[in-house]
């Protein structure tokens, strides 16, 4: 299928992971690509060679998330690559996480401004070219620990419940203008993150969901598939669990 054909889209933190998955999909499903991450290194220039093997154009670009005015000079080369920029998928992040009686204020202020800071840059940035447009879908990779909470992760908590905010109220400013904003919250994703769990701590995890499995990138990237193509050209503001049925 060619759910995306014609379509540009932004994926932030695209190296590996689950970003290097949505961008695989996208590309399958018709779209030119633009990725980004903190460096240009060889992950990312693999993933760009992935996505150009499937005949998708591309642009690998070096940007921290994080800083506006990167964010901004990214956002103007892919308008200028491009000429439209129709999906952003705001997925940078990161972890520090720690009790909050262990937990120093420099891991606090950076885990909210690569997650949530990010968000707001990216997002600035692009409604310029998505207003002119007056069409554009804004993805916001939210987690299930922003609508749950969990112990040692405060300040990832904070930064992913505030991308939540953040989504429902740009959803409302540009709803207008037939710009869509969504958040997706992905649960218990097999990444190099959770690889490191212990094994037994992986086994109890699962037991707490319907599901009985973990989930796949696959699994957030064909979310992010709907949530990006006209599917969805009736749904914003909303937060789409993929998390096998873990928050009910």
């Amino acid at each position: 299928m060619d759910l995306l054909k014609g379509k540009t889209a932004i994926i932030t933190g695209a190296a590996r992971g689950i970003g290097k998955t949505i961008a695989l999909e996208f590309a399958r499903q018709g779209a030119n690509i633009a990725i980004s991450d903190l460096k240009k290194d060889e992950n990312l220039e693999s993933t760009a060679k992935e996505i150009e093997a499937t005949g998708a154009k591309v642009l690998a670009l070096a940007s921290d998330a994080s800083n506006f005015e990167e964010a901004q000079n990214f956002i103007d080369k892919i308008a200028k690559e491009f000429g439209t920029i129709d999906i952003l998928v705001n997925n940078a992040g990161i972890t520090r996480d720690n009790l909050l009686m262990r937990m120093g204020e420099k891991d606090f202020d950076m885990v909210i401004n690569v997650n949530l800071k990010s968000v707001f840059n990216l997002t600035k940035a692009v409604q310029r070219t998505m207003l002119k447009q007056r069409s554009g879908s804004i993805i916001n990779m939210a987690s299930i620990v922003g609508l749950t909470g969990n112990a040692g992760q405060s300040n990832y908590a904070a930064s992913k419940s505030g991308i939540i905010g953040f989504t429902k109220s740009v959803a409302q400013e540009l709803g207008s203008r037939n710009i869509r904003c969504n958040a997706v919250a992905p649960g218990f994703i097999v990444t190099e993150m959770t690889g490191q769990l212990d094994e037994n701590v992986r086994k109890e995890w699962i037991k707490t969901i319907p599901l009985k499995r973990e989930g796949k990138p696959e699994d957030v990237a064909k979310a992010c598939v709907f949530l990006g193509s006209d599917l969805s050209d009736y749904i914003t503001g909303q937060v789409l669990s993929v998390d096998g049925g873990m928050h009910t």
